[in-house]
């Protein structure tokens, strides 16, 4: 720590600070408009100027590192000088049309311009004029003549997102940010380039021209969409969500959120929302109803199933993004009626991985930890995909020297340095894992297990163990498409066998944004209760489906439909129509997570509450409130609860970290291998649930394009096919015909198709052998 004196106040600054950070944690504000803390210093705005005593001119308190004994005057004569002269040129070619400027309220330049600004401009020359550039769907660059050349978006691409999109071409008043050769910006978390632009030259596209920042409202959230929880600030007028930006949160998602939490608010207001109770008549025609008549036909028809056919044969079918108090009483409805198939994972497909988990599937860490490891094996992930924050985080920390490997089907790029891979089809990722296992052993002149003899460690499985046994803080990481398998025990087993051998900590990256909270709800079948796979494989007499769409959610949607539509009596507890209507009797209108009070457990174990922020939409009412009501008109005992927080109370008796446990109960083995062409399926980052798959703007995007057959040239050429060939591709549940797309990232003898589209929606199940042959 070094002393120094900033407007006469002194303290200390870590060595090698800059002055405007040791200023800001003095509470001293130094204006500023290309410093962002979570970026490199680039110090060309100029603006935050300041007098450092002995310096022969004013420096940029940005890039001024602090020095023992150092005097810093921010608002000193010269400081302030120095400011209002750079104001004046940053105003040279700045459009002064603030009221018409949809940054207008909340815009750095126009706040800072109050005070260092004069009241009139001494240019009289023309201001220069910038096309607009094309950058997709999600930002608008319509007024980029605003730009000040901070260059922050250019350093966020780079630095946070990972690739570099955008850049500045030309010098001078003629520099310009662009795209690229014209391509549109495809970064999951392009829209943090909105937030951090000081100005209006990059704005939302889907929120441009819709409200004044003073006229919403704001309010805390949680992201429903995967399992970091990232923490949202809702913004709405007139009970209508307009706008989703982040909420600081350092130990969660710092300053960030992902494009899928920022822009799915679209899909809240789409023309497909359910907004009335629904009865399908004899006729198999719908109609409206009240709320009182639609439970009452639910109630009905639900008691009649348990009357004639016994209660065993009620399933209960929950969502990863349904809350902790949906979930606790959709469990506690299903027991309460005498049925055990109780079950929130619809991907899930090994019929013993509750029996192979002690506890709760968690992180295993906190998720700010993941920057802090030095060595990472991730198994089973398209981690850009899945879990774009956490991706960042493993990004961050690879530039202080983390090593980070996969083991995985498809060597997708995750925008940072890859220490080591192995690339082979699922159905063989346990045997990789013994392959690194069995190389930890030979490194340390141990005895391998014995059910992995025979098992040779190929080179890469060598470099990941020199890598894994060559860190202090180590962490083996399984991912939602390993999780999905149906050697998803045999997985966990030998990356637990892996992790105790490299002193690492195994840790469950988890699907959804609630996975861990609908453990911890009880939402898991108990002996002898059906998962939700099963109780999709084989039709029950009735189900009740909250906030699930089976066709997309579920590991074999063709298969769900056919189930669902040949059993006897159907709810659905929806927020859409069309997710249920096709095999439905009673459509129930519930809240999405933005217009219900409730709480979302993230991976790591964090509990997270929230309020709604808008007015529910037409006769929509809060899930949990429904689920209540149901349980009374059945007259069954703990339905009294009259808030959502007492229902999370009862949930969290005992607390969390107790029940959260990663220790895996089967012993280690080896897979054998099917002898055809396998499936990888990934879900794309903007098809994961319901709320995502109906956002305009995210449809619209590179990464919800229909989806092709993904092929290594090997593979192509085994089956006598070449780039771009139309090819049938048969499955034991259907069969689909796709365009082959060359990609040498996916595993010898696989084809990567991806899931939760209704074009590749017969094809079942997400892995499994295929048969291919020309259309």
């Amino acid at each position: 720590m070094v002393e120094i004196t900033i407007d006469g106040i002194k303290t200390e600054a870590p060595e090698g600070s800059m002055v405007i950070q040791a200023a800001h944690k003095l509470g001293v504000y130094v204006p500023h408009f290309c410093y962002h803390k979570k970026l490199s210093v680039a110090a060309n705005c100029r603006m935050c100027l300041v007098d450092v005593e002995k310096a022969p001119k004013a420096l940029p308190a940005c890039a001024t590192p602090v020095t023992n004994g150092m005097v810093v005057r921010t608002r000193s004569e010269k400081a302030v000088a120095a400011q209002k002269s750079v104001m004046e040129f940053l105003l040279i070619n700045h459009p002064l049309d603030c009221p018409v400027c949809d940054q207008g309220g909340e815009c750095q330049l126009q706040d800072l311009a109050v005070g260092y600004g004069a009241s009139a401009s001494r240019y009289k020359e023309a201001k220069r004029v910038v096309v607009a550039k094309e950058m997709g769907p999600l930002i608008s660059t319509e007024a980029m003549q605003r730009c000040i050349h901070c260059t922050r978006c250019v350093r966020f691409g780079q630095e946070i997102g990972g690739i570099m999109e955008i850049g500045m071409i030309n010098r001078g008043e003629h520099a310009e940010i662009t795209t690229f050769v014209g391509k549109a910006v495809e970064s999951e978390l392009s829209g943090n380039m909105i937030d951090i632009c000081p100005v209006g030259a990059l704005l939302s596209k889907p929120f441009k021209f819709t409200a004044r920042t003073w006229e919403m409202a704001r309010r805390f959230s949680v992201s429903p969409h995967d399992s970091l929880g990232a923490n949202l600030v809702v913004q709405s007028k007139l009970d209508r969500v307009l706008r989703v930006v982040p909420f600081e949160n350092e130990a969660v998602n710092e300053c960030w959120i992902s494009d899928r939490d920022r822009f799915s608010y679209e899909a809240l207001y789409v023309e497909d929302r359910l907004a009335h109770p629904m009865i399908k008549g004899e006729d198999g025609q719908w109609r409206e109803a009240s709320w009182a008549d639609a439970l009452q036909v639910a109630m009905r028809g639900l008691n009649a199933v348990r009357e004639n056919f016994g209660a065993d044969q009620i399933g209960a079918i929950g969502s990863p993004i349904a809350t902790v108090e949906e979930l606790a009483l959709l469990a506690r409805l299903a027991r309460g009626l005498g049925s055990e198939n109780v079950d929130f994972r619809l991907r899930v497909t090994d019929p013993g991985f509750d029996q192979a988990i002690k506890g709760i599937p968690w992180l295993g860490m906190p998720v700010a930890d993941l920057g802090k490891l030095d060595r990472v094996l991730v198994v089973g992930s398209f981690i850009r995909a899945d879990h774009p924050l956490m991706a960042q985080r493993l990004r961050q920390a690879c530039k202080t020297g983390t090593q980070v490997s996969f083991i995985g089907s498809v060597a997708d790029e995750p925008l940072f340095p890859v220490q080591a891979r192995i690339n082979v089809a699922p159905s063989q990722l346990p045997n990789a894992l013994a392959e690194v296992a069995v190389a930890l052993a030979e490194a340390s002149q141990q005895a391998a297990p014995a059910s992995f003899e025979g098992i040779q460690a190929s080179e890469a499985a060598r470099a990941i163990a020199a890598s894994l046994a060559s860190g202090e803080k180590v962490a083996v990481l399984i991912g939602n498409m390993a999780v999905s398998l149906e050697q998803a025990s045999l997985v966990a087993a030998n990356a637990s066998a892996v992790a105790g051998a490299a002193g690492a900590t195994l840790g469950f990256l988890t699907p959804g944004g609630n996975t861990v909270g609908g453990y911890l709800a009880g939402a898991t079948p108990a002996q002898g209760g059906l998962t939700a796979e099963q109780m999709l494989r084989e039709p029950l007499r009735g189900y009740i489906v909250l906030h699930a769409e089976p066709g997309l959610d579920s590991d074999n949607g063709a298969r769900a439909l056919d189930t669902l539509k040949a059993a006897g009596f159907k709810v659905a507890l929806t927020s859409y129509r069309s997710a249920a209507e096709e095999w439905a009797d009673v459509m129930l209108p519930v809240s999405p997570f933005t217009e219900t009070s409730g709480t979302f457990v993230n991976a790591e174990g964090r509990v997270q509450s929230f309020k709604g922020v808008a007015a529910p939409y037409a006769d929509t009412r809060p899930g949990w409130k429904v689920l209540r009501v149901l349980g009374n008109l059945f007259e069954l005992p703990g339905f009294e609860d009259e808030t959502s927080e007492s229902v999370r109370d009862t949930v969290m008796v005992g607390g969390v970290e107790a029940r959260l446990s990663n220790e895996v109960a089967v012993k280690p083995g080896l897979a054998s291998k099917p002898a055809g062409i396998e499936r990888v399926a990934d879900v794309p980052i903007y098809r994961s649930d319901a709320i995502v798959r109906r956002a305009e703007a995210l449809q619209a995007t590179a990464a919800s394009r229909a989806p092709r057959a993904r092929i290594s040239g090997a593979t192509l050429a085994s089956i006598g096919a070449q780039d771009g060939d139309v090819l049938k591709f048969k499955s034991a549940q259907g069969q689909i015909t796709l365009s082959a797309q060359l990609d040498d990232t996916v595993a010898p003898g696989c084809v990567h198709i991806s899931t939760a589209f209704a074009l590749t929606q017969p094809l079942g199940g997400g892995f499994g052998e295929l048969t291919v042959e020309r259309a």
